[in-house]
């Protein structure tokens, strides 16, 4: 079984002080894809490179202590891509594939983080201008190869992956238009669509269990007021090949939780 891991770290100085590494030791995913290192090269190096006998690659933000994603993987790829086109984002660290395409398939893995609009109407546009950019980018990808996407999406699809959703219907994160973008990617009716929301494909009515974030104002976590806003999209081949997942909350690395979803894939 592949297990593959996604986790926003909220920091990899801060998470790994929590315990991080003891907890991917023991788990031992074959990838973990990891959101928010909030770091540069220079605080990586000779401290981050490697987690727990996996090796990283990384996309930094240009901003000190913002953003940034890696994958850290026990499998040697074929190509690493920083990146997916747009300056305005690429600029913030949000997008790391890593191929491993053999002679019979193509095949990649990509780290993603999603802008977030809650600080204010100037980020919800650039949220909006993302969406429009890497929904392309992603059914350009679709069309030439499999592929699986974990990330923090930073969008709630349904009713279902939030605690609060009748009083969330105008925040950031669960609007119509963020909503609509995710059933756009996920319509297996759409030319534009077709892409798999994988743990729900494995849990379709998981309420509660489901969440993966919780904020950090009043007892959120305790009373497990959360959000689902982790992802595994994947292209439908490789949806198929999805056995077990698991979202880990006996403890607490960041305010996100990890995700693992078991495929049975080689790489």
């Amino acid at each position: 079984m592949f297990k593959l891991t996604s986790l926003n770290l909220n920091g990899i100085r801060s998470a790994t002080s929590k315990g991080l590494h003891d907890w991917v030791a023991a788990e031992r995913p074959d990838c973990i894809c990891v959101q928010e290192i909030k770091a540069q090269a220079a605080d990586m190096a000779g401290r981050f490179e490697e987690l727990a006998g996996m090796h990283g690659h990384f996309h930094f933000a240009e901003k000190k202590g913002y953003s940034g994603v890696g994958i850290y993987t026990r499998h040697q790829p074929s190509d690493v891509i920083t990146g997916f086109g747009p300056a305005e984002f690429d600029a913030e660290g949000r997008y790391v594939e890593l191929r491993f395409d053999t002679p019979a398939r193509k095949l990649s893995l990509i780290s993603a983080y999603f802008p977030s609009g809650s600080s204010g109407e100037e980020r919800q546009q650039a949220k909006y201008r993302f969406l429009g950019a890497i929904h392309p980018h992603l059914m350009r990808l679709k069309a030439e190869r499999e592929f699986i996407l974990c990330g923090d999406i930073n969008i709630a699809h349904q009713a279902i992956d939030l605690k609060n959703w009748r009083g969330n219907q105008k925040n950031s994160g669960f609007l119509p238009e963020e909503r609509a973008w995710m059933t756009k990617l996920l319509d297996n009716n759409a030319p534009d669509g077709g892409m798999v929301d994988v743990y729900r494909q494995l849990q379709p009515t998981a309420t509660d269990a489901c969440y993966t974030w919780w904020s950090n104002r009043g007892q959120a976590y305790v009373n497990n007021v959360g959000w689902r806003l982790d992802y595994h999209l994947a292209t439908p081949a490789l949806a198929q090949l999805a056995r077990t997942e698991a979202i880990y909350k006996g403890q607490k690395f960041s305010d996100h939780a990890p995700i693992t979803i078991g495929y049975e894939l080689a790489l």
